[in-house]
């Protein structure tokens, strides 16, 4: 049986360090104690820091403790199928006189990079009662969003375009535990009449929002006109989240302390600009350009950077009322249906497949920012591998964010009834 490498996992501290010939292993009801094969004896406390530790919590979705035929307590990975003698909670330890390595004012050092799954993030979480709404949920990190989040007991509704594909990605949870709460939204975001719709639909369940994460986007399309006259990868990766946002804010505000939003935006917002490079000011022409002046990436690329504007400038204008907001980059080049619009971005992405990060670990940064407790009552900020870091000048520009606020509202308007209810 092979032991297994938890990624994420600190366990460099020099006092939790055993010495050589020690072993650490637990009990049933999840006390730790330390063997010395050389003295062929056995104690409670650890032969370097002398403390008592306990695992903490139940045991990760998917695992189960059993007993060997000589008394030995090892660990099954049914999802993973895989199977060790070594306890998948002991990232989670409790010191004897304090609380669990990684939480809040705990004494340990956990630590969540780039190799973390959103399902590890989750561990000893339960979402039960939360109610998360994820756009673009049936395939890629939109699902692998849903997914983690209905298995620790969100109700998930899944906002998606295709219902028969959205109906295929409930089965397929359904699949994994089927006391899922689990449901599927139309939502086209390149409709504004089809996030109406779907926030009327949300909002006619009288839920409160705890998690609304803005997932979906195109990547790189050719010029197209949505049938609001806008281009398509502005419309659908801002503006449509921007309407959708605006909509459910009340039902957002139901659910405030605990409420959160979390937009995916992509380390692509660097290498653009969306200001008029003679006046400085907030650019239309740039967000939604004719035909003869798209360029898809550029196009993709300016609509990351009003993913970061929105998230901070919703921030600011909701966690008054208990309700924060984050961006997230989920990770470089992921293979996902995003790059389907040309043969050359599936080749591109095809060859970088094998050094890129899995679908669960692109939505480890999301789940993060949506449910760790570290982050409770902060938002305005923009992540990368469960860490904060500084996003561009221009995405930090509060300026430029409420501009684009003020631009968003009045394109909104103009191509809706001014009087018309959601």
């Amino acid at each position: 049986m092979a032991a297994l490498k938890y990624a994420g996992l600190d366990d460099t501290d020099s006092e939790d360090e055993l010495p050589p010939g020690w072993e650490e292993r637990s009990t049933r009801d999840g006390w730790l104690y330390f063997a010395n094969h050389g003295e062929e004896k056995t104690q409670w406390e650890h032969p370097k820091s002398g403390k008592r530790k306990r695992v903490a919590g139940q045991l990760p979705y998917g695992w189960e403790q059993e007993t060997d035929a000589g008394g030995q307590v090892f660990y099954v990975d049914h999802l993973n199928k895989r199977t060790t003698y070594l306890d998948p909670r002991l990232a989670f330890t409790v010191d004897e006189a304090g609380p669990a390595q990684g939480a809040p004012g705990g004494g340990g050092r956990q630590r969540y990079d780039g190799n973390a799954t959103a399902m590890e993030i989750l561990q000893g979480l339960d979402l039960t009662g939360r109610v998360a709404l994820v756009t673009g949920a049936n395939a890629g990190l939109g699902f692998e969003t849903a997914k983690s989040l209905a298995l620790h007991g969100a109700t998930v509704l899944l906002g998606c375009r295709d219902a028969a594909r959205a109906d295929e990605a409930r089965r397929r949870i359904l699949q994994e535990w089927h006391k899922a709460r689990v449901e599927s939204l139309p939502l086209d975001l390149a409709s504004l009449g089809s996030v109406r719709r779907c926030a009327r639909a949300f909002l006619a369940r009288g839920l409160p929002l705890h998690l609304l994460v803005c997932n979906a986007a195109v990547f790189a399309p050719p010029w197209r006109l949505t049938e609001d006259g806008l281009e398509s990868t502005f419309q659908t990766n801002h503006l449509g989240h921007f309407y959708l946002a605006s909509l459910l804010r009340e039902a957002l505000r139901r659910a405030a302390p605990r409420a959160r939003v979390v937009v995916l935006a992509s380390e692509s917002h660097r290498f653009t600009d969306i200001r008029d490079s003679s006046s400085g000011k907030l650019d239309l022409a740039l967000l939604s350009p004719p035909r003869e002046q798209y360029w898809p990436m550029l196009a993709y690329n300016r609509s990351k950077l009003c993913n970061i504007l929105f998230s901070s400038e919703l921030n600011r204008r909701l966690s008054p009322s208990g309700v924060t907001c984050n961006a997230v980059h989920p990770g470089n080049m992921m293979y996902t249906s995003l790059h389907r619009s040309w043969w050359l971005y599936s080749l591109l992405f095809t060859l970088a497949r094998p050094f890129t990060k899995s679908m669960q670990q692109g939505a480890a940064t999301a789940v993060y920012c949506a449910t760790s407790p570290d982050l409770e009552g902060l938002g305005g900020m923009y992540f990368n591998n469960c860490c904060r870091c500084l996003p561009s000048q221009q995405a930090q520009d509060e300026g430029a964010a409420a501009a684009l606020w003020e631009l968003s509202e009045r394109l909104i308007r103009e191509r809706t009834a001014a009087n018309e209810p959601v």
